[in-house]
């Protein structure tokens, strides 16, 4: 009995493999067999062909493409920002207030 099963899902993946992506089923086999939930294993699935339909890339190639190119202009932004100015001028004027106290 599992020996047909085993071969019926050899052949089922052998002749339906060009169906589908089969990168693209990894994830939500991979969900799957670790939660045994259906429900959401499908949902994995249906969001990545979401974003792919959507975007035209696929969700790990727009997290690369994202993390690659935003990261020094993010970081740059970051620290020319007048927010980040206000955020260091008060914590150095807590800091000399703590150490003064601790002084006196």
């Amino acid at each position: 009995m599992i020996k047909k099963k085993i071969i019926l899902g050899f052949f089922l993946l052998i002749s339906l493999g060009a169906c589908a992506a089969p990168s693209a089923m990894l994830g939500p086999a991979y969900t799957f067999t670790s939660t045994g939930n259906v429900l959401q294993a499908g949902f994995s699935y249906g969001s990545s062909e979401l974003v792919t339909m959507y975007t035209g890339k696929t969700p790990i190639e727009n997290v690369i493409d994202i993390t690659s190119s935003d990261k020094d202009n993010i970081q740059k932004k970051t620290l020319e920002s007048e927010d980040f100015k206000d955020l260091v001028k008060s914590r150095i004027k807590k800091t000399n207030h703590i150490l003064n106290n601790i002084n006196q």
